[in-house]
């Protein structure tokens, strides 16, 4: 999902980027420029198609992502789903298997909370009570079971009363999971290595959780057999029982969607111990991504609301004071005129909804210059003297474009008509004039500065 790593000394200048509302005669837009789309720790799934295409196999896919690792065999067999809570009835129909003897396929059984936090087991047409039991497992075999209201799964189902409501999970073997997940994660359309790269690393991941897994991107998502498509079973087949391992133990490998050019160190995102299998890497193919290269504006108002809460005061800007092995952002500073607070960079991503904490930050201002706020007689004669005066568009982006250049626009009969192009001093500075009155702004390569009506 990333092209290529932005110049040097364009990241080193958006590293201090600040946000700071404009003057009260002018106004300010922030462009927020970024790339890849998730976490940016581990395998980028565009990546790794991107390198399917060129020619790497699954493992020489796992080993680019992740270092000094073994692609082994596992002989653990099982993992745990969590499918649901608090549910007064779970209806199931295909299992073939309780704790005292067997059940019929055909026919539709239903699990219900009862006294002393037991698990009544019953026909769904009330004709027959299986059983009371303290907790429940059904099983199926080889085959399917079907639970309405929630889809087809795999293995065993377990049922536990937990205060008076069913908790349901899923108990499958592994490879029959990764079936479930693999299809949610990466379209099976896909070239086969980097389905069979996904599976190792789904595989991986959900054995190092050792623990409940979600059915949901807290995990991975898993949609059971309604999830699974015969090139991702082709994929588990061929990867089977593989695994990452690094010193001997599963590795927890983290997977996202796209990377921007560059994966992070997990330290830098988790803000936990380092991890050597989990290092920052170029990901040369990242380009095929939607979300390779993304863009917000936001006004300074639009800022503040975004972040209120983290700043005292009036909300004054942003200063990004650390970032990653890549462009991602570590930590942030949000002040306001009353007190600054030291943020995460993923603190950033979600209040101001970006696809990744792989942020830089461009404020454009634009003003009309020697604009006059009064309305008092003074103001107006003022003004009045100043008429012939040319009418001048002033302002500045910060950090300066490495290009210098911006492009004068005029709305006229609805639509941005193109007037020029020009050039900022060293500092991110223009003086513009304008032929006449009206509403004008300038542009720079990727993005736009703020709407200023000249009088």
């Amino acid at each position: 999902m990333r092209r290529h790593p932005l110049p040097i000394a364009l990241l080193a200048a958006s590293a201090a980027a600040l946000f700071t509302p404009a003057g009260a005669d002018g106004a300010a837009r922030h462009i927020v420029r970024g790339g890849g789309f998730g976490h940016g720790v581990g395998m980028s799934q565009y990546g790794a198609y991107g390198l399917a295409q060129h020619g790497r196999d699954h493992k020489q896919i796992l080993h680019h992502y992740f270092r000094d690792v073994k692609i082994e065999q596992t002989k653990r067999k099982e993992v745990r789903v969590l499918l649901g809570g608090g549910r007064g009835r779970v209806e199931f129909k295909g299992a073939t298997g309780h704790p005292e003897g067997r059940l019929n396929e055909g026919h539709t059984y239903v699990a219900k909370p009862a006294s002393e936090g037991r698990v009544k087991l019953v026909r769904s047409d009330g004709s027959k009570l299986i059983g009371v039991y303290k907790s429940l497992r059904v099983t199926r075999g080889v085959g399917i079971i079907s639970i309405a209201g929630t889809g087809r799964y795999r293995g065993a189902l377990e049922l536990r009363n937990q205060g008076g409501g069913l908790q349901l999970v899923n108990a499958v073997g592994i490879d029959e999971y990764v079936r479930g997940v693999i299809p949610s994660e990466s379209p099976p359309s896909w070239p086969l290595e980097a389905l069979k790269a996904q599976a190792v690393a789904a595989r991986s991941y959900a054995l190092a959780s050792n623990g409940l897994l979600f059915t949901d991107t807290r995990s991975q998502v898993y949609r059971g057999a309604d999830g699974e498509h015969p090139r991702a079973d082709k994929a588990v087949a061929e990867s089977a029982k593989q695994v990452i391992t690094h010193n001997g133990q599963i590795a927890q490998a983290f997977f996202f969607s796209s990377s921007g050019g560059r994966t992070e160190d997990v330290e830098n995102v988790f803000y936990g111990a380092p991890r050597a299998y989990l290092k920052s890497v170029e990901d040369p193919y990242d380009d095929a991504s939607p979300r390779h290269r993304w863009r917000f504006e936001f006004s300074t108002q639009q800022l503040g609301a975004r972040l209120s809460g983290l700043y005292k005061g009036k909300f004054e800007g942003v200063n990004v004071v650390e970032r990653g092995s890549s462009p991602r952002i570590v930590w942030a500073v949000v002040r306001g005129s009353e007190g600054k607070t030291k943020v995460r960079g993923a603190t950033l991503k979600a209040r101001l909804a970006l696809y990744d904490t792989w942020a830089l930050f461009t404020r454009v201002e634009s003003s009309q210059a020697n604009a006059a706020g009064s309305r008092s007689f003074l103001g107006r004669m003022a003004r009045a003297g100043e008429s012939k005066r040319p009418l001048r568009l002033v302002g500045a982006v910060d950090p300066r474009p490495r290009d210098g250049r911006i492009v004068l626009e005029r709305r006229r009969d609805g639509q941005w008509r193109r007037l020029r192009r020009s050039r900022l001093d060293e500092r991110g500075r223009y003086d513009l004039r304008v032929p006449r009155p009206g509403v004008y702004r300038v542009r720079i390569a990727d993005g736009r500065g703020p709407v200023v009506r000249v009088r």
